[in-house]
């Protein structure tokens, strides 16, 4: 099985997925967690220069594109073989967050953007994406001042970002499950287990 876990910034979603994972674990499943762009050197190198502070000007559409590349990467070196050897695979964003930050915020088709996603992935997609939702002023206060190059580009970009997400969460209502990222650690962790097994009974509490 494929799980993502995606959403707006500051909302929680790496403390959540390390707990989905434990739980996973507990529940006898072999599960592998990688983060997008990220885990292999060429995603590594990538997001480096996506995220990183630097003065190197990158145009929306190329940024688009390295985030593809990162991706595209990591389905055919990491995620195809652990599917195809039985493990359960937890991803820290996957094809959502392009859709979103870089076409519903960043001024790009949205359609295009799914376009290359499907090129880019080979048409690999999640069983279940978890997106997590929060008001951005919220967000923002977890984020706290220490902010990446993303992460930094305030208020308005992430107004736009939290819309884009709920507006394709509800485009793509299969395979999706919008988690309410305003509670309490626990609650929040309840509701992923629950939708999780919605697709996935073997697992139980």
């Amino acid at each position: 099985m494929f799980f993502v876990f995606d959403g707006v910034d500051g909302a929680g979603k790496s403390t959540q997925l390390n707990l989905f994972a434990d739980w996973l674990r507990e529940c006898g499943r072999d599960v592998v967690c990688y983060t997008d762009p990220g885990t292999t050197e060429l995603g590594g190198q990538m997001r480096s220069l996506l995220l990183g502070d630097h003065q190197v000007p990158i145009h929306m559409r190329s940024e688009m594109l390295m985030f593809m590349t990162a991706r595209c990467q990591l389905v055919e070196e990491l995620i195809k073989p652990a599917l195809a050897n039985g493990k359960t695979v937890v991803c820290d964003r996957y094809v959502f967050s392009t859709v979103v930050y870089q076409g519903h915020a960043g001024d790009l088709d949205p359609d295009d953007v799914w376009k290359v996603n499907q090129i880019a992935t080979a048409g690999l997609m999640p069983d279940l994406t978890f997106i997590f939702d929060l008001d951005i002023a919220t967000a923002g206060e977890r984020m706290g001042t220490l902010r990446d190059r993303m992460e930094s580009r305030g208020e308005a970009y992430f107004q736009r970002v939290r819309a884009g997400f709920l507006r394709e969460a509800e485009r793509w209502q299969s395979g999706v499950a919008v988690i309410d990222a305003s509670g309490d650690i626990e609650g929040i962790q309840a509701a992923i287990r629950r939708a999780a097994v919605s697709i996935f009974p073997k697992p139980t509490d």
